[in-house]
């Protein structure tokens, strides 16, 4: 497969596919076991604060490996980045099935964590190769409709895996899954990186690549944007538990109300933004998804200052957050690998290490820091966005690259 692939609308859908069901590796691996974490902990007698490291630990392996698999991919091309990672990956989910003890369980957890985010990194990078800017922003929102399933749909799996056939086995399932992966890799995604286009990996000229992406300004406050915008949606994912026992009073076989409807949010805003992008282009999709985002922060406000507190108060607003994100999630990552066309795997990977750190301090300080209050939580939403619409109006300011190149030409 060459880069031609947009041409042939056959190998375009299993292309979108597999990349979408590559990305759905990082949500399955972090979501399958967590119904398994009191067996989990019976079984090598570990506290649960010991049992949240396994976490812990996952997403920061993931977040910092995310710098090593970009450049990576720009030198030896994309399809070896995602079957070298998924053969780490399928390893270390056997590890994970047959570990003995607490210290193998969290070692094989880290590879978990340190090769999942392979594909999903090399897989953005393969659209973009292969696609023109408007085609990548549809074809990467009919990723973004798959991606969305897997929260949905992962817990409610590994439970019924545990229930059936014990913790063990949810790993299992994930090597396998990495197996069907890497044949569909084989099968139907070819390399999208030419030849002339790689790029060195001398550490020297990595370390000027990542010096070169911290000093560009528009790049980073495109990410942050994307960052801190996602973040006041992970702050109602992280804080699940409280929006269903606190604030809504209901059982553990509820969390369904929550993560559909958010889940349907992010499919339907997909769905509309992968059929505007013939009509508009992708700042004008992403200022349309800051002002959706501004007033779902507007409505959950409301909510939560003069409305009683019930599910349809409570979940309308961040369903419509969801919709703003998934408007604004592939606008924003087209424009930033185009910051570096060269470097589409490096780019690609600082915005995923930036969205990661910035849900893991949604986590570890925003979330404990808010009391659990509704309004605490409205107002730490409110704060996110508006950090977000601010770095917007930065972006908004400044001439995307090929306007500039325009001007160049000019003089």
């Amino acid at each position: 497969m060459k880069n031609t692939v947009v041409n042939n609308k056959k190998i375009s859908f299993w292309l979108v596919a597999t990349i979408a069901l590559l990305t759905m590796v990082g949500p399955f691996t972090i979501d399958t076991y967590l119904p398994s974490f009191p067996d989990i902990e019976a079984e090598f007698q570990v506290s649960r604060a010991l049992m949240s490291q396994t976490l812990g630990f996952y997403l920061a392996a993931a977040a910092f490996f995310t710098l090593v698999w970009g450049p990576l991919s720009d030198r030896i091309g994309r399809r070896y980045t995602i079957l070298g990672t998924l053969i780490i990956y399928i390893i270390a989910s056997v590890g994970c099935a047959m570990a003995e003890s607490y210290p193998s369980f969290l070692v094989f957890r880290i590879l978990q964590g340190a090769a999942a985010s392979g594909g999903m990194i090399a897989g953005r990078a393969m659209v973009r190769d292969a696609y023109d800017a408007q085609t990548a922003h549809r074809m990467i929102s009919y990723v973004m409709m798959l991606f969305a399933l897997a929260p949905a749909i992962a817990p409610v799996f590994g439970g019924w895996l545990h229930d059936l056939f014990g913790w063990r086995s949810v790993f299992y399932f994930l090597a396998l899954y990495g197996i069907s992966m890497w044949l569909l890799t084989i099968r139907f995604l070819g390399e999208t990186l030419p030849n002339e286009h790689r790029q060195s990996i001398h550490p020297v000229q990595i370390g000027r690549l990542y010096r070169d992406v911290l000093m560009k300004r528009r790049f980073l406050f495109l990410v942050f944007t994307l960052g801190t915008a996602f973040g006041g949606l992970f702050l109602y994912i992280a804080g699940s538990p409280t929006v269903i026992y606190d604030f809504l009073g209901l059982g553990v076989d509820s969390f369904g109300v929550q993560f559909i409807p958010m889940t349907s949010g992010i499919i339907i805003g997909s769905f509309v933004s992968s059929r505007l992008t013939h009509r508009f282009n992708a700042q004008t999709l992403v200022t349309t998804s800051i002002v959706i985002l501004g007033l779902a922060c507007s409505l959950n406000l409301v909510q939560a200052w003069w409305l009683p507190i019930n599910i349809y108060t409570l979940i309308a607003p961040q369903v419509v957050y969801a919709f703003g994100i998934a408007f604004l999630m592939p606008g924003i990552t087209v424009m930033a690998m185009d910051c570096f066309p060269q470097n589409r795997g490096a780019a690609t990977a600082v915005q995923s290490f930036v969205q990661m750190m910035t849900t893991s301090l949604v986590v570890s300080e925003l979330l404990p820091a808010l009391h659990a209050t509704v309004i605490h939580f409205a107002m730490g939403q409110a704060a996110l966005f508006g950090a977000a619409a601010l770095l917007w109006f930065g972006v908004s300011r400044s001439p995307a690259p090929e306007l500039q190149q325009v001007k160049a030409d000019m003089r």
